[in-house]
């Protein structure tokens, strides 16, 4: 390899640790060279990577690339956290030993980037200046360009990130090596792919894959995971699988935020993207600030609950997101933006892509067009159905990209909290919203959030898909633990974030329609909520929380007929009490579960039997 440390010298990379942690991991995956990356590299990136095939032009400013065919989506099976200490073993978080992981990883990485360049990715997962930068500072190497683009995409990005540290030793280390992904045994049980997040020594392995979360280390394994368990082993945040909203009333100047958890496929990007219908939109205007994570953290000086998105930039799914669904989100990856397409089909000849749900149905002449595996469309059989795209395809695009962007994003000091909202798909129990105002009961409501799954997959009937918080798969230490340290960090705020429930997908038992009309009416009953906040509603209180009298929400212009408006205002107590055994169950998993959780439990179980 060339001299290394002039490499390093000529990118102004001049934090020794970082230096002797890129050292120490060029020498062991074999790599040939080492390059440096600053977000202002992006450019001539692009450039290199159009040349060298990896990515193709989808139009002016916008990009293309598709996957290995076994590498499309996380593998919640392959992935690890490992730590120290067994204490930290959770029922979702596949805890192993870090003695045991390292090893292994490393074994994996050793001589696997021979012949490539090492690509030195500094980054921050915060504004700069925020309360939270000191946790929030990571270096990614990696051993492949398209992943250096995509976290250029979705991370603050350059040497400043890391020089100045106060202590320069505080930045995660994290280490994608993509591995021989023809040869790794996907799914099988010689499956050689691991990811594991050694949290408790801060340092993020992940071998086998070059997609999404697997390798982009800044979003999910430092995101979400090593931010979660730095979060509680300092007890100063939550980072949390939560999107985050700005609400402003152009005619008061008011302006609320709305953070919250949705298992996937629950519409948590389409409400965290939506415009103000518009029968609303003289009034209200809805600001993103970010779809898929926050930092939960309260203000030393003020004692609010404060919250931000440590991202940079949106890493959407692309099926069935259109003009009607989310039209923020097209205009975000129009041409022009830079935006890199994953997995969707593609016309090489017109630069143009498409995904199920883009329109009402695909193009209607396949001449020139490739599915998302690259075969060509017109090939393919007249009686053959699959899908043009993969169901997990994805856009990615950087934040200033969003039309609705809030102007505040970036600044360091955070937004306040004022409502924590959880939402699952159920076709029935849960009603439009409800709205919970102890502390206790919100938390315990997070833990239990669910969404309907096959029975296939659980095998009984009514019972849901338990995602404490939305944050299942993310979870770095004990749910006991977990929940105690949410009830600390909420708790310590002067104000106290009002909690609730939505649910957009109720539906008519009998023709199977959905009973509220959903995406931008969503806002209607998040303005009910702030409302009963702000003691301007009243509502109607139940054992499982408030919830809005029909003349209390603002339904102008709404496709609703009153026999649907009641039922998705109205509580099924014979569900709801078959729902709470199914609850006592799931929680009954759980270490050191605060006693606070189960009295709120048997505080809800007790006003569900005594309700008429």
């Amino acid at each position: 390899m060339a001299d290394l440390e002039a490499v390093l010298d000529a990118a102004g990379l001049t934090n020794p640790r970082v230096r002797e942690f890129v050292k120490e991991y060029a020498e062991l995956t074999g790599a040939a060279r080492v390059e440096v990356v600053n977000a202002s590299d992006d450019a001539r990136l692009l450039e290199e990577a159009v040349a060298a095939g990896e990515l193709q032009m989808a139009g002016e400013g916008r990009y293309y690339s598709r996957s290995y065919h076994k590498d499309t989506a996380r593998s919640e099976e392959r992935t690890i956290v490992a730590t120290n200490d067994e204490k930290d073993r959770g029922v979702y978080n596949n805890w192993r030993p870090a003695s045991e992981m390292k090893p292994m990883l490393h074994d994996r990485m050793r001589g696997a980037s021979e012949g490539k360049t090492m690509y030195v990715i500094p980054y921050l997962m915060a504004p700069a200046g925020n309360a939270l930068a000191p946790w929030a500072a990571g270096v990614e190497l990696t051993d492949t360009r398209t992943v250096v683009l995509h976290m250029i995409r979705m991370a603050r990005v350059g040497v400043q990130f890391v020089n100045d540290l106060d202590d320069p030793d505080s930045f995660v280390r994290a280490v994608h090596v993509t591995g021989d992904l023809e040869h790794l045994g996907q799914g099988t049980p010689d499956d050689q792919r691991y990811f594991v997040t050694v949290a408790d020594e801060r340092t993020i392995l992940h071998f086998g894959s070059s997609y999404g979360g697997n390798a982009l280390l800044g979003k999910i394994a430092h995101g979400l995971r090593q931010g979660a368990y730095d979060g509680w082993a300092s007890r100063k945040f939550l980072a949390e699988q939560y999107m985050l909203i700005g609400i402003h009333d152009k005619e008061t100047g008011k302006t609320w935020h709305v953070c919250g958890g949705f298992p996937s496929a629950s519409g948590k990007t389409n409400l965290a993207m939506m415009a103000a219908p518009d029968a609303l939109g003289d009034r209200y205007h809805v600001s993103f600030y970010g779809d898929d994570i926050a930092w939960l953290w309260v203000d030393e000086e003020s004692g609010r609950l404060m919250g931000m998105n440590p991202e940079y930039g949106v890493f959407g799914v692309a099926k069935d997101t259109n003009e009607t669904t989310n039209p923020n989100a097209l205009a975000s990856i129009d041409e022009g933006t830079e935006a890199i397409f994953t997995n969707v089909s593609y016309n090489p000849g017109t630069g143009e892509v498409w995904w199920e749900g883009k329109t009402p149905k695909p193009p209607s002449d396949v001449h020139g067009w490739l599915d998302w595996t690259g075969a060509p469309l017109a090939d393919r059989k007249s009686d053959d159905t699959a899908a043009w795209s993969h169901p997990n395809s994805r856009f990615t695009t950087t934040l200033d990209n969003v039309p609705n962007i809030a102007a505040d994003y970036d600044e360091p000091m955070g937004v306040p909290i004022d409502a924590i909202i959880f939402g699952g798909r159920t076709r029935d129990r849960e009603p439009l919203i409800r709205a919970i105002t102890d502390l206790a009961e919100g938390v315990y409501d997070g833990l239990t959030l669910g969404a309907e799954a096959t029975f296939a997959a659980e095998g009984v009937d009514g019972q849901l898909r338990y995602d404490p918080m939305s944050n299942r798969p993310f979870m770095a230490y004990g749910e006991g633990d977990y929940a105690r340290h949410y009830l600390d960090v909420v708790g310590a705020a002067k104000e106290q974030p009002i909690f609730a429930h939505v649910n957009w997908f109720q539906r008519d038992p009998e023709d199977g329609h959905f009973l509220w009309p959903g995406y931008r009416d969503n806002l209607r009953p998040l303005l009910w909520l702030l409302q009963l906040k702000a003691g301007e509603v009243q509502g109607r209180r139940t054992a499982v929380g408030i919830l809005p009298t029909e003349d209390e929400l603002d339904l102008e212009g709404v496709d609703i007929t009153p026999e649907d408006l009641e039922r998705i205002l109205t509580i099924d107590k014979e569900r709801w009490q078959q729902e709470m055994g199914f609850r006592e169950e799931h929680l009954s998993q759980f270490d050191r579960m605060p006693e606070e959780i189960w009295e709120a439990h048997r505080r809800v179980a007790a006003d569900l039997d005594a309700e008429e």
